[in-house]
């Protein structure tokens, strides 16, 4: 019998890219899963593949500390992966406090509730590698100080020592994972360099790299980091666990170029990159890749997905997605 089975397992930001398919995973599972939906993405895999029938959703707002409480005791929620949060740099950059509202208001209301709920057995908090800001030294290491210095990097840190600090004082049982630059079907933000290339290679036109194409970063496949989402909290009963960060990624840094490059591969169409930047894109970190020997070596997690089957997923995902689209006019 799976772990999962008939738990009652709350994920927030289950309409988002990573949320969507690691509830799919949670019903295979057979676990009961409880989604915090703010928005009804039409567009989301959730309701693409008809998961909202397989589901109770909870139409509401993380930064609602009441919503959050009632949705967690009317449920009996056993686990809660925190996922939801506002994800896009640009829009951090021209809306900082949205982001901050969302992304530490929302962070801790869901702790709190945690905190005071008679039933949570285990809390996993989405950090990210963007958390550690500019270190004079890479890869990225748990032990780093967090750093963040522009909107979106300083809402993942302070999310990050916020959960940190739960632990700590509180002795919740949760743990944060920091997660590399996750690709996937269903990441319908085009301005992404996966996403929007592959729209531009289905389109048969020359993708665009907006920065010298040198800027290196690690990319992980959707299925890999929902199996470590899935295998970090399965692992909370540790104590040498609880109140701990993972780095989770290939530990196989590639340029912008080398990526885009890969996926014309991968179409099999004659195209080249249309490098038109100069150094990286304004607000972000030239390089940035981690070391996820932690993760290997006390949860035992590895990547199944190496970056060209990956890349054939998510081209096929996109592909149908087009097509489906273009069937609707």
């Amino acid at each position: 019998m799976s772990d999962w089975q008939d738990k009652y397992v709350l994920v927030t930001g289950c309409t988002g890219m990573i949320g969507s398919w690691l509830t799919s995973r949670l019903v295979q599972e057979g676990a009961q899963v409880v989604g915090i939906v703010r928005d009804h993405v039409a567009c989301s895999n959730l309701f693409i593949n008809q998961l909202d029938k397989h589901i109770y959703i909870a139409y509401g707002d993380i930064t609602d500390f009441n919503f959050i409480t009632r949705v967690m005791a009317e449920y009996e929620v056993d686990t809660v992966f925190h996922l939801a949060s506002q994800t896009i740099v640009t829009i951090a950059n021209r809306s900082p406090l949205s982001t901050f509202e969302s992304n530490i208001n929302g962070t801790w209301n869901i702790l709190e509730a945690c905190r005071l709920s008679p039933t949570v057995e285990r809390v996993v908090v989405a950090s990210s590698d963007k958390a550690y800001g500019p270190q004079d030294q890479l890869p990225y290491l748990e032990e780093y100080p967090l750093r963040g210095r522009h909107p979106y990097d300083v809402s993942k840190s302070c999310a990050d020592l916020i959960a940190q600090s739960y632990f700590y004082t509180y002795g919740l049982p949760v743990a944060i994972s920091r997660l590399v630059n996750v690709y996937g079907g269903g990441d319908l933000n085009f301005n992404r360099i996966i996403p929007g290339t592959i729209k531009s290679v289905l389109e048969n036109r020359n993708p665009i790299i907006r920065t010298d194409g040198s800027p290196l970063r690690e990319y992980i496949y959707v299925q890999d980091a929902v199996t470590a989402y899935l295998t970090l909290a399965q692992n909370l009963h540790r104590r040498e666990v609880m109140g701990q960060a993972f780095n989770f990624g290939p530990h196989c840094p590639v340029s912008v170029l080398e990526i885009v490059q890969e996926i014309i591969k991968v179409s099999g169409r004659k195209l080249m990159p249309d490098i038109r930047g100069k150094g990286s894109s304004a607000g972000e970190i030239k390089h940035q890749y981690s070391d996820s020997t932690k993760a290997r070596e006390i949860l035992g997690w590895r990547p199944n997905w190496n970056l060209n089957q990956g890349l054939l997923e998510t081209m096929a995902w996109y592909s149908n997605f087009f097509e489906k689209v273009k069937a609707l006019g």
